[in-house]
């Protein structure tokens, strides 16, 4: 596809395919799980109901409840962003690809944030080696919105240093 004939659309429907499986797992585990119920999978890995009212690693989630507003307005204010730099650069794929990531985790989060006040996490990973730094070697717990937008950021650290060698003079 050229660049003339680029459509958003695609890098819209990724967004939208992580949002719904990131709604779909949440409704199950709320479904199906209390506050605390935790089951095991493996030596290092379980499925958990923990809520997060603040941000990553549970930034401010002891804040009073104003975070709810502000971190709901920061992702709304984000995936509008988002969607405005897909539209400015559908063509450059692994950099829509990795705003695509973001935006369906924003939306995600922002979902949850509105409906229940906090962020529906699942993903349990405990391993020996982080006992230093988690308390129980438990890395904090998160969702599939969580992993798209790690994913996204990963890439787009990844997209911005391909740019840079390719545009370093040769020597």
């Amino acid at each position: 596809m050229n660049e003339r004939n680029a459509s958003p659309w695609p890098w819209l429907g990724l967004a939208g395919l992580i949002l719904l499986a990131d709604q779909l797992t949440k409704l199950t585990i709320v479904g199906l799980y209390e506050l605390g119920d935790s089951t095991y999978v493996t030596d290092w890995f379980n499925i958990v109901r923990v809520h997060n009212p603040g941000a990553a690693f549970s930034f401010l989630a002891d804040a009073g409840g104003w975070q709810r507003w502000f971190f709901t307005a920061v992702g709304i204010g984000a995936a509008v962003f988002i969607v405005w730099m897909l539209h400015q650069h559908q063509h450059e794929r692994f950099f829509a690809f990795s705003l695509a990531c973001i935006l369906g985790g924003a939306v995600g989060n922002v979902i949850d944030r509105v409906a229940y006040g906090y962020v529906v996490d699942f993903f349990d990973f405990h391993f020996r080696f982080l006992e230093g730094l988690f308390y129980g070697g438990h890395f904090p717990a998160f969702n599939i919105a969580d992993a798209a937008i790690s994913i996204g950021a990963v890439c787009l650290v990844l997209d911005e240093l391909l740019r840079m060698r390719r545009q370093r003079p040769a020597r």
